[in-house]
């Protein structure tokens, strides 16, 4: 019996570690046939989220601070207040005095148009709902010198001409059209317009109507920048659709009801309340047709604004865009000169100093094993997505060279360690132009890992030792 209990306890080590080498082969192989990450859980999903949304905070706003420190550039402009962006990243380029207080003026019809655009995707009306404008819209019932398209009874259009009117004509009652007939009237329209504007968090943006007339709507250069870049975004087929266009030309023959024909009249003695006679108008946006890529926005004007211009322009894949205010003129001759050579300075300096690189494709989740993790393996994961990166004029004979000339190089251990905390950097992507780092993305845990048992430490200490 004794000699029995020897001879099994003398095997025992060798039982050990033959039985410890097949958990370490069967660790080996488990560990070699992943090749994912289990799938984050719900409150893991959202517990990733806030992390992110909270340590990094500036990369998820809108409009945000070049991720690289460039000599300050001076630009001699006319405007009081002005900014200048790169919409497809929000990156600000430029800026002067971009949170001033200013009334808008027409720019207000931005956030009428996105209004209406937010009420076309839900199903409420199409661009081809037809309407007939409401009393309050006649342009006989506008104040007096304010933009029209020339509404008026007997009369009837779709809601893509009411769009054409508002942008290329600047029509007030174009806006008045629009917010009686998706809203009734014109406090709820304000409103939907104010809610906009809060769920971007413009706290310096606000409108008591939609037109732009009132001096009491209320934006800065930085805030009108920050809901252009969104309504752009979202919107990019408004642009060809209605701000792109050079012209417009209303009433025509199809847009007269009730036996009524065009016909010329007479507007001495003021607007009569049905009007016959076609009017073409150019688009007020003075750069439209004469700047290389120019395809919106906006232009604005009241006494207490100034000559105002939200302007956009795309070339070779690059879209900027500037918000001029307070622009300089003392008749519109003079304000729209300023507004052209303002806007140009802006975006001819623009487009010689930045270009676009987009290829994002290594800003990706990366999946890398734990050696010694109660899970087997987590995905590093970027703590932003950048949608491009503005690449400077600082290498090579033109900006496009430099644009050639930019690297991503992606850094990332071998494995992580035995235990991981949620959001802790362990790799990196760069973004480099000649040794100079435009930007970087930082490649973060997206969970929390314990440390395994003494077993299973063990044995990845050797499985990731023989490799």
């Amino acid at each position: 019996m004794k000699r029995s209990i020897k001879i099994v306890l003398s095997c025992i080590p060798a039982l050990t570690v033959t039985l410890f080498g097949i958990f370490v082969g069967v660790r080996s192989i488990k560990i070699s046939k992943c090749d994912e990450a289990v799938p984050l859980t719900k409150n893991q999903e959202q517990e990733l989220v806030a992390f992110l949304e909270h340590n990094y905070a500036e990369r998820y706003q809108i409009l945000k601070n070049l991720p690289y420190s460039l000599s300050e550039t001076k630009l001699e402009l006319g405007c009081e207040s002005a900014i200048l962006i790169d919409t497809s990243n929000g990156n600000i380029l430029y800026e002067k005095n971009a949170d001033e207080i200013i009334p808008p003026a027409s720019m207000t019809k931005l956030f009428s148009m996105y209004v209406v655009d937010d009420a076309i995707s839900q199903g409420k009306l199409n661009y081809d709902t037809e309407i007939i404008p409401p009393k309050e819209s006649w342009a006989c019932n506008m104040p007096p010198h304010s933009s029209l398209m020339f509404l008026g009874k007997n009369q009837k259009l779709t809601v893509a001409e009411l769009l054409s009117g508002l942008s290329v004509a600047s029509g007030n009652d174009a806006a008045y059209a629009l917010a009686y007939t998706l809203y009734g009237n014109m406090e709820d329209f304000v409103s939907a317009m104010n809610a906009v504007s809060e769920t971007y968090g413009l706290s310096n943006t606000h409108f008591v109507e939609s037109s732009g007339y009132s001096e009491l709507n209320q934006t800065t250069a930085r805030e009108m920048a920050t809901f252009s870049t969104v309504y752009i975004n979202q919107h990019p087929e408004s642009l060809k659709n209605f701000h792109g266009l050079q012209s417009f030309a209303y009433p025509k023959q199809k847009n007269l009801t009730n036996g009524y024909r065009v016909a010329s009249q007479d507007f001495s003695q003021g607007l009569p309340e049905t009007i016959t006679m076609t009017i073409t108008q150019r688009n007020t946006n003075p750069l439209l047709g004469i700047m290389d890529g120019c395809d919106g926005l906006k232009t604005g004007y009241i006494d207490e604004s100034g000559y105002n211009l939200a302007l956009t322009a795309r070339r070779h894949g690059t879209r900027f865009l500037s918000v001029t205010m307070k622009g300089p003129g003392n008749n519109p001759k003079e304000g729209n000169e300023w507004r052209k050579k303002d806007g140009s300075t802006l975006m001819e300096w623009a487009f010689k100093s930045f270009a676009d690189f987009n290829d994002m494709t290594r800003v990706k989740p990366y999946f890398l094993r734990s050696k010694g993790g109660k899970e087997i393996g987590v995905n590093l994961v970027p703590a932003f997505n950048p949608k491009s990166i503005s690449v400077p004029f600082i290498y090579g004979d033109n900006i496009q060279e430099s644009l050639q000339n930019v690297k991503v190089v992606t850094e990332i251990p071998d494995y992580l360690p035995e235990e991981i905390l949620l959001g802790t950097e362990y790799g990196k992507v760069y973004f480099t132009l000649n040794e100079f780092i435009l930007d970087s993305v930082p490649l973060v845990a997206d969970r929390n890992v314990k440390k395994a048992g003494i077993l299973i430490r063990a044995a990845d200490e050797i499985i990731f030792h023989l490799k």
